[in-house]
């Protein structure tokens, strides 16, 4: 029997996925005829599932459902030039037939993998070419015929090709076409475009933070798909803390090695998520960072003034705060605090004190 867990990167694990309320937020919202949302910004920490909530958002608008409501779906990547990945799209979806004067649009090869590249075919005027242009004019043809066009973008940060293409979507909307874009990336990566000429559609825009899966869906999960009891079930799922790499390794790991004992894979459970989510997270975090979360590895929670009166500099303890919180790192209530990650505290403890 086929595992039914996955950990590969951006894979939609079909038969263990666990739907969120995020989801949920984001197909409702498109389900509409005129969506109140245009662009939403899905952050958290590193394996939180923000790749496989905008594959599955992409899957969700990809099916019929909403092909009858004139929806396309453009999944771009911010590693190479954005505007011509669009233009692609476009061409291929063939909502303008090829213009006969001299100025028709070439979206040639090159977009579509094969050589060549996108200009204006034969015209003297090639100088006054403008890509964002004739896409605008594309998007102007797709309104009039009821199409709605939603761009999926993985893991943005502040390069050259985002902030550009971002521009561009921002004339776009103020032009009122049909167009509509769910991206993800870090906390800090998103931040970093909030304060760049042009972009404050991008800071207003509604952001969306992964949350801990549902403790009581994982254990019927685990349940379902392992064939164990449900005392066993609910175990697992706490030891994952609502993590969805956690969720999914613990699954892999115990399917191929059937445990007695949900304890006896807590080793190699560690093992994976130090080398493939920690080191990474840890590396990414400032000192100030580092301290505040040191301060927490001794028990679930501590009490906030507990904390402040052992930092170095409680006068910054807010702002370490604030940023660990939004990147998923420590949950935070009623004036408690503690880390949100599971084993988290022993890896600090492991190699870095």
């Amino acid at each position: 029997m086929q595992n039914p867990f996955t950990t590969t990167f951006s894979k939609i694990p079909d038969n263990s996925y666990i739907s969120t309320e995020q989801l949920d937020e984001i197909i409702g919202n498109f389900m509409y005829d005129n969506p109140s949302e245009s662009v939403y910004k899905i952050t958290g920490v590193r394996g939180s599932g923000k790749t496989v909530l905008l594959a599955k958002i992409e899957d969700e608008m990809r099916t019929e459902t909403f092909e009858k409501k004139g929806w396309l779906v453009c999944s771009l990547s911010p590693a190479r030039d954005m505007l011509q990945q669009f233009a692609a799209y476009l061409r291929k979806a063939d909502i303008v037939k090829e213009k006969k004067d001299n100025k028709s649009v070439n979206v040639s090869a090159s977009i579509m993998g094969t050589g060549g590249g996108i200009g204006v075919s034969s015209s003297g005027q090639d100088k006054f070419f403008d890509i964002g242009i004739e896409i605008g004019e594309i998007l102007k043809k797709a309104s009039k015929l009821g199409k709605k066009i939603l761009i999926g973008i993985d893991d943005v940060s502040k390069t050259t090709e985002m902030m550009i293409f971002a521009s561009e979507f921002g004339k776009w909307m103020i032009e009122r076409y049909p167009v509509y874009m769910v991206c993800t990336g870090l906390y800090e990566n998103i931040e970093q475009l909030y304060n760049v000429s042009n972009l404050t559609f991008f800071r207003r825009a509604t952001t969306i933070m992964t949350k801990p899966l549902s403790y009581i869906r994982m254990t019927e999960m685990y349940r379902r798909k392992l064939g164990i009891d449900s005392l066993v079930a609910k175990e697992m799922a706490e030891m994952t803390k609502g993590y969805a790499y956690a969720f999914q390794e613990l699954g892999v790991l115990s399917f191929k090695n059937r445990y007695d004992n949900p304890k006896d894979a807590e080793d190699e459970l560690k093992s994976e998520l130090y080398a493939y989510a920690y080191e990474k997270i840890w590396e990414e975090m400032s000192e100030g960072d580092r301290e505040l979360v040191c301060l927490l590895i001794g028990k679930d929670e501590y009490k906030r003034e507990e904390v402040i009166n052992r930092m170095s500099k409680p006068k910054n303890y807010s702002v370490y705060r604030d940023r660990l919180i939004r990147r998923g790192i420590i949950s935070a209530r009623q004036g408690y605090l503690g880390l949100a990650l599971p084993y988290f505290s022993d890896y600090i403890k492991d190699y870095w004190i």
